[in-house]
């Protein structure tokens, strides 16, 4: 007789949600820990945004970090706890459709995928724009920037679109890399700065060029005061670390990894991530010389550490880069497909197919391929487009968070509990935190700097709102319902039954 065959009983809890098992569970603990991590990736956003904080709120913006971290960490919690009672490939989309309504989860899958190929953009003309000339010594243009981000992005889709368990592997290897790396980073930073006797604790306490006269300060209806946008290094950093649900269906055990994983990538994130801006402004120097400098990080690398370090620092610092926009193509890739499977994507006929050949979903991967580039396309010729994009990729997941937190707030005593991911007696004062966090973090885009990134938004949403209009108009509300959407019920009752 033949024994279970393994994932079966994760086949069998996806088939309550009413779909079949269609992708491969490849998927472990590590791998998943290891695309949460990717998509946080705080080599990637510290090194772009560090520069800015110099500027905005001064080297004492750095203290920012821990109660961003903080913040996240409770929005991980909150998530992961929603991850693990609908663990479907889909996320924010699914769970908004299957607890509030699919009108609703389709407005958040649509802002959901905007910020996907948005982000995916920002973070690989984060290569070309600001690492590359460094590196390899020349002077960008904008088409320069182009032509390299366009060229990253080819390599990310040939990763996607053809092999997941390459795409997996690439993935986990940079990982691996980043962790060690910015832990030897961090102990050499401040082992040689404390030899030399170049360490400056001064430094950690300094507003650098920023004037003290309303440091403190909220700010009025259109800006923010300069500690306040000292918030943003976080916010833009420690961000996606929810792709990890939406690989739910090619995971083991997704109920008890995937939570656990965002949690793990949040937690190391932040740690490791303090150290690190720590020990870099410990050893900067003169900040407000270095505010200047375009590459700041790797300034204070190669003069604490020499040219060959810095070197190694801007080699990792691609890899990190490139992993975690390959991490973004996947989630981006997945979120098209699972709104597609449920018939309401634009073009869904396309890309709600598996390829039978490399088991994945080809035609989602294409067609996400193709929205980048034309995004892309859009913002090369503009000065602004690094500082554009990031403004865009650090208000969209505030705006999924903020709305997936209140939906978990309104439905928390509905959700059944699984016994792998609860956050029990803890849920309330979580919960609290989250809420706190989000508001005061969507707050902080009323700065006008913010103004083209409101613009891109705001035209995403109209597209996406006439695509919807469509689909009331040709389907009505009923159309629209969500596969097996009584599951929950359904779950709720087997519990009252055992009970």
């Amino acid at each position: 007789m033949s024994g279970p065959v393994p994932g079966d009983g994760d086949a069998a809890e996806l088939a309550q949600f009413g779909y079949s098992q269609s992708l491969e569970r490849r998927t472990g603990k590590f791998a998943s820990f290891a695309v949460a991590f990717a998509f946080v990736s705080i080599a990637t956003g510290i090194f772009t945004t560090y520069g800015s904080v110099l500027n905005s709120s001064g080297p004492i913006g750095i203290w920012t970090w821990p109660i961003a971290v903080v913040g996240q960490l409770a929005v991980a919690f909150v998530l992961g706890a929603l991850a693990s009672r609908i663990p479907v490939t889909g996320y924010h989309y699914q769970w908004m459709s299957r607890l509030a309504n699919p009108v609703l989860g389709w407005i958040i899958g649509w802002i959901s995928f905007t910020f996907l190929a948005i982000v995916v953009c920002a973070v690989d003309y984060t290569i070309a724009s600001t690492i590359l000339p460094v590196l390899l010594n020349y002077e960008s243009t904008a088409t320069i920037a182009w032509l390299i981000t366009a060229g990253v992005l080819l390599i990310q889709f040939l990763l996607v679109a053809f092999s997941t368990p390459w795409a997996e592997r690439v993935n986990n290897s940079f990982v691996t890399l980043e962790l060690i790396g910015m832990v030897a980073l961090t102990v050499l930073l401040l082992v040689v700065a404390a030899i030399r006797g170049d360490m400056d604790f001064g430094n950690l306490f300094s507003k650098g060029a920023v004037p003290a006269e309303g440091f403190w300060s909220f700010g009025d209806w259109t800006s923010a005061g300069p500690w306040m946008l000292g918030f943003l290094l976080g916010a833009f950093t420690i961000v996606g670390f929810e792709s990890a649900a939406n690989l739910a269906e090619e995971t083991h055990d997704p109920e008890r990894v995937v939570p656990r994983a965002m949690c793990q990538a949040v937690l190391a994130s932040g740690v490791l991530g303090f150290l690190f801006l720590v020990a870099v402004t410990l050893a900067a120097g003169d900040p407000i010389a270095l505010a200047e400098s375009g590459t700041p990080i790797a300034d204070v690398i190669e003069s604490t550490l020499g040219s060959v370090v810095a070197t190694l620092l801007l080699l990792m610092v691609v890899l990190a880069i490139f992993a975690c926009g390959l991490v973004i193509m996947i989630t981006g890739v997945r979120l098209t497909w699972a709104m597609s499977r449920d018939k309401r994507f634009p073009g869904w006929q396309q890309w709600d197919q598996i390829s039978p050949r490399f088991h994945t979903p080809f035609k989602a991967a294409v067609l996400y391929f193709v929205v980048a580039n034309l995004i892309l396309a859009i913002f090369s010729r503009s000065e602004t487009a690094l500082f554009t994009l990031f403004g865009a990729a650090t208000l969209l997941p505030a705006v999924m968070y903020a709305s997936t937190v209140v939906l978990y707030l309104i439905k928390r005593k509905s959700l059944p509990a699984n016994g792998k991911f609860d956050l029990g007696a803890w849920e309330i004062p979580v919960v609290a935190v989250a809420v706190v966090w989000l508001a005061f973090e969507l707050a902080l885009f009323r700065d006008s700097s913010f103004k083209e990134a409101w613009s891109y938004v705001i035209v995403m949403v109209v597209i996406g709102a006439l695509y919807l209009g469509y689909l009331l108009a040709t389907r009505g509300r009923h159309g629209l319902s969500m596969p097996d959407m009584h599951s929950i019920d359904a779950e709720l009752d087997r519990e009252a039954a055992k009970d």
